[in-house]
C-alpha cells in the first residue's frame, strides 16, 4: 500500500550537483527513519545517509561534506548531492522504516557522474 517514489536522478558531470527526492504515498502513518542507499553493479547496497524523525543524521564517510539529507515532513526525504564524483555513480534507493512494522523501498533512480 505504501509507495516510495524517487526522482531527480540523471547524468551529471563531475563536480556537478543533483537533488534527489523521495515521496511516500499511501502511508497510514509516518516513517520513523528515512534514508538513501546506493548500489553500483557488482557491489553491495550501501547506506548513503539516513535521517530519523528525531535524532542525528547518519552519513557514509565517503559522502560527508558533499551530500546533505533533509526531510520537509515525516514521509518526504531529499538528498542534495554536491561535488559529485564518478565513484558516486550508482542506483540510489529511498528507504522508509516504520519501527516494528516494515521497511519500504523505492524502485531506485540512476545517478551517473561522468564527463
Amino acid at each position: 500500500q505504501v509507495q516510495l517514489v524517487e526522482s531527480g536522478g540523471g547524468l551529471v558531470q563531475p563536480g556537478g550537483s543533483l537533488r534527489l527526492s523521495c515521496a511516500a504515498s499511501g502511508a497510514i502513518f509516518s516513517f520513523n527513519v528515512m534514508g538513501w542507499y546506493r548500489q553500483a553493479p557488482g557491489n553491495k547496497r550501501e547506506l548513503v545517509a539516513s535521517m530519523p524523525d528525531s535524532g542525528p543524521t547518519t552519513y557514509a564517510g565517503s559522502v560527508k561534506g558533499r551530500f546533505t539529507i533533509s526531510r520537509d515532513n515525516k514521509n518526504t526525504v531529499y538528498l542534495q548531492m554536491n561535488s559529485l564524483k564518478p565513484e558516486d555513480t550508482a542506483v540510489y534507493y529511498c528507504k522508509g522504516t516504520k519501527w516494528g512494522t516494515y521497511d519500504s523501498w523505492g524502485q531506485g533512480t540512476q545517478v551517473t557522474v561522468s564527463s
